[in-house]
C-alpha cells in the first residue's frame, strides 16, 4: 500500500475501536479467492479504450459481494462508501485520489456479470474455495415462535379435529 493521502490520515486515531462491520470485512477479505475471482472477470472488463476510465478491476469484486452482506441497493451501497472507512479500506478506495464509484458504476458492473453468466462461476468459485478450508455459506430461516392465546378446543368450526392447531405448554399452563 502506498503512501496515507489526507483523506485517510483523518481516519488514523490513538485509541479507535474496529467496529462489527470493521472486523467482518477483515475476515471477509481474508478467505476471500480474489486472485481467482478476478480471473474470471477481467476478460469481460471494459480496457480504457474510449470513454470514461473504468474504475480499477481490483475494486469491483469487492463493491459486488459488500453490498450482498449489508443489503444496500445501488445508491445505498455509493453513500455508504462516502459514510463507511471501512467499506473504503475492504474496497481499496482512496477519497483522496478518486471518487468512490457511482451507483451506475456498480449497476454496469453488475450487469457485465449478469451478461457473461459470471455470477454463478464466482458463487462456485467462492463456494469451492470455502470447502477446501472447512467452511461453507449457508442461508437458513428465521421463525417466530411466538406463543398465542387460543381457545382450547383443538376442533374447527365442523367440529373435527383441526389438523393445524397444536397445544403446547409454557410452565404449568397450557396453550
Amino acid at each position: 500500500m502506498g503512501q496515507m493521502s489526507l483523506a485517510q490520515q483523518a481516519e488514523c486515531q490513538r485509541f479507535a475501536k474496529k467496529s462489527l462491520q470493521d472486523r467482518f470485512l477483515e475476515e471477509m477479505d481474508a478467505v476471500m479467492p480474489w486472485a481467482e475471482l478476478l480471473e474470471l472477470v477481467e476478460p469481460h472488463y471494459p480496457k480504457d479504450e474510449q470513454g470514461r476510465k473504468p474504475v480499477g478491476l481490483g475494486i469491483m469484486p469487492r463493491l459486488y459481494f459488500a453490498p450482498h452482506r449489508f443489503a444496500l441497493s445501488d445508491p445505498a451501497a455509493e453513500d455508504a462508501l462516502y459514510d463507511s472507512a471501512a467499506l473504503r479500506r475492504f474496497g481499496g478506495i482512496d477519497l483522496g485520489r478518486a471518487p468512490a464509484p457511482d451507483e451506475t458504476t456498480i449497476l454496469n458492473f453488475r450487469h457485465l456479470l449478469e451478461a457473461h453468466d459470471i455470477c454463478g462461476r464466482m458463487l462456485d468459485t467462492v463456494n469451492l474455495f470455502l470447502g477446501r478450508r472447512g467452511k461453507r455459506i449457508a442461508t437458513g430461516t428465521i421463525v417466530d415462535a411466538t406463543i398465542l392465546q387460543a381457545p382450547s378446543s383443538t376442533k374447527n368450526e365442523k367440529k373435527e379435529r383441526d389438523p393445524e392447531m397444536h397445544r403446547t405448554r409454557k410452565g404449568n399452563q397450557w396453550h
